[in-house]
């Protein structure tokens, strides 16, 4: 009788117990979270493109100044960029700077930044920029004179390597002279084709050759620069720097030159 008692009261101890452990024991449960709306998606404006309503004339230097205020961010007031990742565009030829203006608006040139500056304006804006443009003289820069440690060229320096280039090419890869299209001096030839490049920072003529070794090609007409990816192709990446940091430094001697 008294075994039977005390399992009772064993067994009530141990299911009050239990009660009150389940009782004061904290619910760790997490709730279930609120749904959270989607964020709304905002389709990106459309890049509105001016419209022609004439062919362009020849263009106005006095005008293409006033319209070339939003370029100078990137290329400097009188077309002479401080940042060698933009190329100069002082002294650039007017049919030139227009064609690549075209093309930038077309999308034939890809460049996003350039297609939202591009995209505002009319063909005729394109000539007076350039036309401004072609009136700035270009500051040349200095090319390196460093020593090529190893290799083909071990001994010369990197801007005689260009040099050999643009003057002679390279018979043996079938790179014809640079000169031949550009001139002796970078200054290029007026019209749509070849541009100036005499003075042109390195970083922006080896970066844009290395393009066109790629196999880059801007447009579709003419005027298209497949012959630049044919000759870049042939170039080693060497060539590439020697011929950049070669243009660099050259231009036209001036009076003060010359007498020295």
């Amino acid at each position: 009788m008294k075994l039977s008692r005390l399992a009772l009261l064993s067994a009530a101890f141990v299911v009050t117990t239990a009660i009150a452990q389940q009782a004061t024991t904290p619910d760790t449960t997490a709730p279930a979270a609120e749904p959270v709306a989607a964020a709304p998606v905002v389709a990106a404006a459309p890049i509105v493109l001016a419209v022609d309503t004439g062919p362009a004339k020849a263009g106005d230097p006095k005008a293409g100044q006033t319209k070339a205020g939003a370029c100078a961010a990137c290329h400097g007031l009188d077309g002479n960029s401080t940042v060698d990742i933009y190329p100069k565009l002082a002294g650039q030829h007017e049919l030139y700077i227009w064609r690549q203006l075209k093309l930038f608006k077309s999308g034939e040139r890809a460049n996003p930044i350039m297609l939202g500056m591009a995209a505002a304006l009319t063909e005729q804006d394109m000539r007076d920029i350039g036309a401004y443009y072609s009136t700035q003289k270009i500051i040349a820069g200095v090319a390196d004179d460093s020593v090529i440690a190893s290799g083909p060229n071990a001994g010369k320096k990197f801007y005689q390597v260009g040099e050999k280039i643009y003057r002679a090419g390279n018979p043996s890869t079938g790179v014809p002279a640079c000169m031949a299209c550009h001139g002796p001096t970078g200054a290029g030839m007026p019209g749509p084709t070849y541009p100036a490049l005499g003075g042109q920072h390195a970083t922006y003529t080896a970066a844009t050759l290395t393009t066109f070794h790629d196999g880059m090609v801007w447009g579709k007409d003419k005027n298209a620069n497949v012959i630049m990816s044919q000759v870049a192709k042939n170039l080693s990446t060497e060539e590439i720097q020697g011929l950049a940091t070669y243009l660099q430094g050259l231009h036209k001697a001036d009076k003060a030159e010359k007498k020295k």
